[in-house]
């Protein structure tokens, strides 16, 4: 009995030895690779903050406001801004709804500053777009309402949607080739996104209005 007792003890402390090795061996060390084994290149660090930020934006909910137009209006904008009027992107895109130069000067609309400063004239500029774009695009919108490209079902909220994205030209394109001309903006937000994104508005106490100026 002695000798099996002095064995067992024997093992034991063999055995807590042993670990106490395994956790010396395994402690966590700090090594640094060399200068002369590192490999050099030549590229530069890729910052996207525009994209990473967009990214990040669509992320964020916007409030629902309903199906009707106010609510169509004030979720694109939280898209395009976080309805924010007095924003201006890094691409000269301006306010609530980043309007380009060229759009604003088709509805009377010169003087950037004054436009950035007036949310009342951001919001008519955004009714007269839409009534605009309306018009040229009524005979898509009449053809593709309900149909689906791709899987995504067409309304007229999404295509005006689109449109504010991309141009009415551009949506045209998509539609009229079933989704194969799918352009993007700077930021890779593409039509197809939009037209599914904001689809199902009611929009229509915006009438369709020729050459519509603010």
């Amino acid at each position: 009995m002695k000798r099996w007792i002095g064995f067992v003890l024997h093992l034991a402390m063999i055995v807590i030895l042993t670990s106490f090795g395994t956790y010396t061996v395994t402690k966590k060390m700090d090594y640094k690779v060399p200068d002369s084994l590192k490999v050099k290149t030549n590229f530069e660090p890729l910052v996207l903050q525009d994209s990473i930020k967009a990214f990040e934006d669509a992320l964020i909910a916007p409030p629902f406001l309903g199906n009707a137009y106010n609510g169509f209006k004030e979720a694109l904008a939280f898209k395009e801004s976080q309805g924010r009027y007095g924003v201006v992107n890094t691409f000269g895109y301006l306010g609530k709804y980043q309007f380009g130069l060229g759009t604003l000067n088709l509805m009377g609309v010169y003087d950037s500053k004054e436009f950035l400063n007036d949310a009342a004239l951001q919001e008519r500029t955004f009714e007269t777009n839409i009534a605009r774009n309306k018009w040229i695009l009524r005979r898509d919108i009449k053809r593709f309402n309900g149909k689906r490209i791709r899987g995504v079902q067409i309304t007229e909220s999404g295509i005006l949607a689109a449109a504010h994205l991309a141009g009415a030209g551009n949506v045209k394109k998509y539609l009229r080739s079933y989704g194969k001309n799918d352009v993007a903006d700077a930021y890779g937000t593409s039509i197809s996104y939009y037209i599914k994104r904001f689809a199902g508005y009611d929009i229509s106490e915006i009438e369709q209005k020729r050459n519509a100026k603010v």
